[in-house]
């Protein structure tokens, strides 16, 4: 089974793009972080941050791009996939990356006006998390990827 579920915190502004046929693609920064310890013989450990490259494919993809910011905390669900490409100095690479299946937006939206404006809600007591509905990319094949550099 290939099954990843992260929690974390989006580095940058997503990476968003649309391929010929309009299918959108965002890519994702999510940094996750193990907290630091002591062991039972006294040995610090730190804290360790580790990075994770998120996909997200249609109509999620969409949903990245218009309510995804840098700092806002993610649920991710997904599966790991790895692939290689040629850079532009022609030296191979290999990538390893999430396809989001499920996500979930953990931070709390503001109460204000413009929030509520684009969710068209009414004011709630208390934010509740954001689900959205998988989305895979089955109708769209490496080859329609006509970049060579991945994002």
């Amino acid at each position: 089974m290939n099954k990843v579920i992260l929690i974390g915190n989006v580095g940058q502004d997503p990476t968003v793009r649309y391929l010929d046929g309009g299918v959108c693609v965002a890519s994702v920064r999510l940094a996750t972080s193990e907290r630091a310890y002591t062991l039972q013989n006294g040995t610090q450990v730190p804290e360790r941050t580790e990075w994770h490259e998120v996909i997200f494919w249609r109509k999620q993809a969409e949903t990245v791009e218009k309510y995804v910011h840098k700092g806002d905390k993610l649920l991710v669900e997904g599966k790991i996939q790895s692939r290689t490409y040629i850079d532009k100095q022609g030296v191979q690479r290999r990538v390893v990356e999430i396809m989001a299946e499920n996500m979930e937006m953990l931070t709390p939206r503001p109460q204000g006006g413009q929030a509520q404006a684009v969710a068209g809600q009414q004011p709630a007591a208390a934010p509740q998390p954001q689900p959205v509905q998988p989305s895979t990319p089955a109708a769209v094949s490496p080859q329609e990827n006509n970049d060579e550099v991945p994002f």
